[in-house]
């Protein structure tokens, strides 16, 4: 059997759901919590191995614990139960642009975002007229990104994002961003990641492109694995299960 790149075992997360909480210290002090809460446990008892050259698809509705699942592999979340580990350097495309600063412009942000994602200076320095290639932002690099529309804003993440030498690669419904042009650029640059990485795992709601990307898939649904393996099968699960509703 390989060796397992990626070894989760019974990871459960869980979050709060405040019905109402306390603004101030006073309040907090005077009844002893922050507030009125319900647990919701986002992830389940998920188990699961990837080993090495397996590209891994995670298909499931909006609020299914897609999301969830890849920030606990990321390190970005702590599981509040089982255990998660990993061999490698991960890279990963999540939420684009997260660590961006408003007021610096597009080229201050390169450099904070490359920082951010594990690059270093000289690093960024030397993709620099790639990233901005890629973006197709150059008459902008020198505005502060707080006026840069939606789509300026992706593609610039996508840009730094894409730029890295992962041997782990995790991306979260980053592939459905920005116009028809540029994703088709990107879904190429994908492409170029996923065959010097060494494993992916990929998060989405389209089975076209779990379909085109992916060897093995897993269903997720309420936070529990319902479904892991052929990606035929489990993508036909899936399918069923979107026609039932």
């Amino acid at each position: 059997m390989p060796v397992p790149v990626i070894s989760v075992q019974a990871l459960s997360k869980r979050y709060r759901r405040y019905r109402r909480r306390h603004q101030s210290l006073k309040e907090i002090v005077a009844n002893r919590s922050r507030g009125e809460w319900e647990d919701f446990w986002a992830l389940r008892e998920v188990s699961f191995e990837v080993p090495k050259g397996q590209f891994l698809g995670v298909i499931g509705h909006n609020g299914s614990g897609k999301s969830t699942l890849l920030k606990v592999l990321t390190g970005i979340l702590r599981p509040n139960r089982g255990r998660v580990e990993i061999t490698g350097r991960v890279s990963s495309l999540l939420e684009l642009g997260a660590g961006f600063q408003s007021e610096y412009t597009g080229r201050e942000n390169v450099y904070l975002y490359g920082t951010l994602l594990g690059l270093r200076r000289r690093e960024v320095q030397r993709h620099y007229d790639s990233i901005v290639e890629f973006c197709g932002l150059g008459d902008f690099m020198d505005t502060a990104v707080k006026n840069y529309s939606s789509g300026m804003y992706v593609r610039l993440g996508f840009a730094v994002a894409v730029h890295l030498d992962p041997e782990i690669l995790l991306i979260d419904e980053v592939l459905g961003a920005g116009d028809a042009q540029f994703m088709n650029k990107a879904r190429t640059r994908i492409a170029d990641l996923m065959s010097r990485a060494s494993l992916l795992v990929l998060a989405s709601h389209s089975t076209e492109i779990v379909r085109q990307f992916c060897n093995k898939a897993m269903l997720l649904h309420s936070g529990r694995i319902e479904e892991f393996g052929d990606v035929d099968t489990t993508l036909a699960a899936y399918e069923r299960w979107v026609a039932a509703r």
